[in-house]
């Protein structure tokens, strides 16, 4: 093998596992906090700057409840996200699911923000196209950096 080939090819794999590596450590992954209101509840968030700027938005939840068991009764359960720019913003409704093998019942949201989130949240509500959050909110992020 020529010793300008080899050259290209070892500068082209290095480019290649670092734009690898600046992929994969623009992903932040944050857990929410523990709930007050629905105690055995948890999930986490990923967050990830794509090539056009944006920002893709996973949610997962484990153990919610169904809304309608909580006190006072709720319908849905409806994910938020806080910019420095926009405010607050919903990002629409969690989608649950349980399987027969499984009583876990399991929530995600998969969404796009062309904001970039400061602070992620998920309240209780009794309509999932609302524009401001209420007051039972059941699991939240800390303020992070993305």
């Amino acid at each position: 093998m020529k010793p300008q080939l080899l050259i290209r090819l070892t500068i082209g794999l290095f480019v290649f596992l670092a734009s690898t590596n600046l992929s994969s450590s623009a992903q932040k992954k944050v857990s929410f906090n523990n709930s007050i209101i629905v105690p055995g509840a948890e999930g986490s968030v990923k967050v990830k700057k794509d090539k056009n700027g944006n920002y893709d938005i996973d949610i997962y939840t484990e153990n919610l409840p169904d809304p309608k068991k909580l006190t006072p009764s709720q319908k849905v359960y409806v994910a938020w996200i806080e910019t420095k720019e926009k405010g607050v913003k919903n990002i629409g409704q969690m989608k649950s699911s349980s399987s027969l093998l499984s009583k876990v019942r399991k929530a995600s949201i998969t969404t796009v923000s062309t904001y970039k989130p400061v602070k992620i949240f998920i309240t209780a509500e009794d309509d999932g196209g609302i524009e401001e959050p209420g007051p039972v909110i059941v699991l939240t992020t800390d303020s992070y950096n993305n």
